[in-house]
């Protein structure tokens, strides 16, 4: 048989395939990009539009306040602000409890649904680097839910003219307690969703569990009230994130607080702080050990 009758020989192409000889930027920036990733998810950025309509509905529900309370302020001319900087979470909690419901699953039980976790741990990032990141993420997400509106209150304070030597040092105490509130609801949110994969589920989950515990702790405390019993008053807001985080930044940092007292004393706040303190790293713990379990 000739060489014609065989076919035509084979043939190897160039087609300019090359190593990659540019930097290799590891896993810090590996990190950063997924901080940055679910920052942008929380809020529905990067994402379909239907996604944005919620988390930017409920933002700006949390920022309409603080824009009336400008107005009003400014017009009406009022001495001090009618909703306090510390007060002003506590009196939207149910918008933040719906927020951190409708987001957490988005933010973290969407990698174990979709079993797209371990594609993550293919490059150089470890579980406590990806947890990091995710809990990260949420806690700036929040931050910018909780510390958005009291900015335009301290804004429109000082377009009132209201003195800065007394709306600052409130403003600084708030915001102090924005960054608290962060990341206690943030590992709260992040747990539960983590161990209900399920949207549906995790949304229902979250914000239940926040509105029972804080049912539960108006409850104790009333009780305790009628009971005559006030040192067991101040230490029901343990029960509840809101009135713990509220107790820390009464207790610890001076602020007034939105339940009527605030820890009974100085042991009162330490213990406050021990138990937010203690609550975010069991929540950061218990996340490190969902994921282990689910990608073993």
């Amino acid at each position: 048989m000739t060489d014609q009758q065989r076919g035509p020989a084979g043939a190897i192409h160039d087609i300019g395939y090359r190593h990659y000889d540019g930097p290799r930027l590891g896993p810090a920036y590996i990190r950063r990009a997924l901080f940055l990733e679910t920052l942008r998810g929380a809020f529905g950025l990067g994402r379909s539009a239907r996604s944005k309509v919620m988390p930017l509905l409920l933002l700006a529900v949390m920022v309409l306040p603080a824009l009336v309370v400008t107005v009003v302020t400014s017009y009406i001319g009022f001495d001090t602000l009618p909703l306090g900087y510390t007060e002003y979470v506590v009196t939207l909690q149910v918008v933040v409890t719906v927020f951190l419901g409708a987001q957490s699953p988005v933010v973290m039980s969407r990698d174990l649904r979709f079993r797209v976790a371990p594609l993550y741990f293919s490059r150089p990032l470890s579980r406590s680097q990806y947890v990091q990141a995710k809990y990260a993420g949420m806690v700036a997400a929040l931050v910018v839910l909780m510390g958005l509106p009291l900015t335009l209150l301290l804004a429109g304070a000082l377009l009132s003219k209201l003195p800065l030597d007394e709306q600052l040092p409130d403003y600084l105490r708030a915001m102090v307690g924005v960054l608290v509130f962060a990341f206690v609801l943030a590992g709260i949110g992040l747990v539960i969703a983590a161990l209900t994969p399920r949207r549906g589920v995790g949304v229902a989950a979250v914000v239940g569990v926040l509105l029972v515990l804080s049912g539960i702790q108006a409850t104790v405390r009333a009780l305790a009230g009628e009971l005559g019993n006030d040192t067991f008053t101040g230490y029901a807001g343990l029960l509840s994130p809101y009135p713990l985080v509220d107790g820390v930044t009464a207790g610890v940092f001076g602020a007034d607080s939105s339940f009527g007292e605030g820890p009974p004393g100085a042991v009162g706040a330490l213990v406050f702080t021990a138990v937010a303190v203690l609550l975010v790293v069991v929540c950061y713990v218990v996340l490190l050990a969902r994921y282990r379990k689910a990608l073993s």
